[in-house]
């Protein structure tokens, strides 16, 4: 019997954004949010990422422009609005799952991106990961499913 093939998930939360724009989703990343996303991004170098899910939102958008102008070779990126600050963690796996690529980064928001962590690595939503922002979490597990991922680092950009 062969081994299951370990998938490998990245999270990032957006860098530093403006505290405050006509709506929510128009909030733009900072000069010192741009610099903190570019050094979480150097910790995706030499990874084979295959795809980059990323939130419609300004200050998300920005933060995969960031992450793709790092890389040398960036993976397709790919807009989903099921990726934004209030979406349902229980959707986003759904969808996970259902990609079924092995090496994937989320570019999102709290409280999602915290509480799908819980989720995926604790199996609970009453615990979730405290990211700030550009903070970039990676897991690896058989699925996107509750409790069948294994938090293996979270670093923060500050």
């Amino acid at each position: 019997m062969s081994e299951p093939v370990l998938r490998t998930l990245w999270i990032l939360r957006h860098g530093e954004a403006v505290g405050a724009a006509r709506v929510d989703a128009e909030r733009a990343l900072t000069s010192a949010g741009r610099e903190e996303v570019a050094r979480s991004a150097r910790h995706l170098l030499g990874e084979p990422l295959q795809l980059i899910l990323v939130s419609p939102y300004l200050r998300a958008q920005q933060t995969a422009e960031v992450v793709c102008a790092v890389l040398a070779e960036p993976p397709a990126l790919r807009t989903v609005d099921w990726l934004t600050p209030d979406s349902d963690p229980e959707q986003v796996m759904a969808e996970l799952d259902r990609l079924g690529l092995d090496q994937l980064l989320l570019v999102s928001h709290q409280p999602l991106v915290g509480t799908l962590l819980g989720l995926l690595d604790r199996g609970e939503r009453a615990s979730p990961h405290a990211m700030g922002t550009a903070s970039l979490a990676r897991l690896e597990g058989v699925a996107p499913l509750p409790g069948l991922m294994t938090l293996r680092s979270l670093r923060h950009s500050h």
